[in-house]
């Protein structure tokens, strides 16, 4: 929906549009993010974010760490790791374990949409420079997968 219209829609209008992507697809991507347009005074108005050079040199930091732990595992990144590498990689502690838990019961995220998240988790920690994963990472990367939801991550 638009952030400032009324969708003229039916609700089985809006189901069946959003129906044409289905669950198993939408599982295979790895980010779901929606954006509200914005007006060029809005756009303009905004302060400038950090540097592409800034960027670029925490990705590549991000790119080695990576690199550094899966060694000789044959594991390229985070995207590629399977059910062994995300086990042993990404543990989670007991705070962001339970969010990963009430948010999976809540909304009803598949085995796959879990794996997704841990992945984006432990790819969030890797630019941060954590070693670990934490309860701010996995919140981040369950709100990634958010997309078409219409439940809230409320008391969490």
């Amino acid at each position: 929906g638009h952030p400032s219209r009324e969708c003229e829609c039916t609700p089985l209008q809006v189901h069946k549009y959003r129906a044409r992507v289905s669950g198993p697809i939408m599982d295979r991507i790895d980010l779901h993010v929606q954006l509200s347009p914005i007006k060029y005074a809005d756009w303009e108005a905004v302060p400038r974010g950090e540097p592409s050079a800034v960027i670029a040199a925490r990705v590549l930091k991000a790119i080695e760490a990576q690199r550094s732990r899966f060694g000789a595992e044959g594991v390229k990144a985070n995207a590629f790791m399977g059910g062994a590498e995300l086990r042993r990689h990404c543990a989670l502690p007991d705070g962001a374990s339970s969010v990963l838990e009430i948010a999976m019961n809540k909304l009803g995220f598949s085995a796959r949409s879990l794996d997704k998240i841990l992945k984006v988790s432990r790819t969030i920690a890797d630019l941060e420079g954590s070693a670990a994963i934490k309860r701010a990472h996995v919140i981040e990367a369950v709100q990634y997968r958010m997309l078409d939801r219409s439940e809230v991550l409320a008391g969490i």
